[in-house]
């Protein structure tokens, strides 16, 4: 049991190699994940099944108490990213597909990865975990609207179609986990340790998908794209903190709103570009995946040393 935990955790820590590595496989030989082009959306209900597992009540219900906290982050979530996106689509000169792409992802906030590194940086935990949840809540409805309402610009979109799937995909499988947190009783340690790997693996093979079904396509208009990836989670960042300070948070709530804006729910993002547009609007979402994991990972172990630092000084 405990090289199960043990490799569990490596998985959930390494992520953002894990997800390169998966990457670097599926663009070097794309018919290894080709073989889930009918079961992505399985994966990704996967993930969320997982974080409905790890819910923590407690946390949750001391969190409930200031709802206006919760409420001001996840307004932030649904305007800072939605419009950093639309203002790259309008800026890089590609297709509408990946144009969209980049809306779609930055649409789709709030994600167990982003709960991940606050608890890694030292970050308000139950504060991420009630934003996510209330944002993941909201999703089948704000973000088929937010895409159709920026996105519409460039492509026309399947409103409902997209709020079926986010309900399908999100909501029921996060209200299933929750359920079945209560009936786990001595097993629930073991499932919080498990769920996080199992959220990851999922993670990993969507986007490995994406990238195998543009393969052919990255060589062309990767570089704009990752240009695009970079400036948008640097933005995210920044301006979640900067908003944060505005709104009079302690710090440890400015870190938590930063990384909670400057990270996506990529997963999702892919899987509705997936299954409602061309393979080529995964792609941003794609590489936002990897990239927001990378900086996330690389700044909360930056802020934890800094806090080591500052405590045996």
């Amino acid at each position: 049991m405990k090289i199960v935990v043990a490799l569990c955790r490596t998985i959930a820590n390494q992520l953002a190699a894990i997800t390169l590595l998966g990457a670097i496989a599926a663009y070097l030989h794309p018919p290894l994940f080709m073989v889930f082009r009918e079961s992505f959306l399985w994966f990704f209900a996967a993930t969320m099944f997982a974080m409905g597992v790890v819910l923590d009540f407690d946390e949750l219900r001391e969190t409930l108490r200031k709802p206006g906290r919760i409420g001001l982050g996840v307004l932030t979530q649904f305007t800072v990213m939605p419009l950093l996106g639309f203002t790259a689509a309008l800026l890089v000169p590609l297709s509408p597909e990946i144009k969209l792409g980049f809306i779609i992802v930055a649409c789709a906030p709030g994600a167990m990865a982003s709960n991940v590194m606050v608890y890694l940086a030292g970050g308000a935990v139950a504060f991420s975990v009630a934003m996510t949840t209330l944002a993941t809540f909201l999703s089948p409805v704000l973000t088929p609207l937010l895409v159709e309402l920026l996105g519409g610009v460039f492509l026309e979109i399947p409103f409902w179609p997209m709020m079926k799937t986010i309900v399908l995909t999100v909501v029921l499988p996060l209200g299933l986990g929750m359920l079945l947190r209560r009936q786990l009783g001595r097993y629930l340690r073991l499932a919080r340790e498990v769920s996080p790997a199992v959220a990851a693996i999922a993670i990993v093979i969507i986007c490995s998908y994406a990238v195998a079904a543009n393969q052919a396509r990255i060589a062309e208009v990767g570089a704009w794209v990752v240009v695009a990836v970079v400036t948008i989670n640097a933005l995210g960042y920044l301006v979640g903190w900067w908003l944060a300070r505005l709104y009079g948070f302690d710090a440890n709530h400015r870190l938590t709103l930063a990384i909670e804006i400057g990270m996506q729910n990529a997963g999702l993002g892919v899987a509705l570009a997936l299954k409602h547009f061309a393979p080529e609007s995964a792609l941003p979402g794609a590489l936002f995946a990897f990239w927001c994991i990378l900086t996330a990972a690389g700044a909360s172990s930056w802020v934890r040393r800094r806090q080591v630092s500052v405590q045996a000084g």
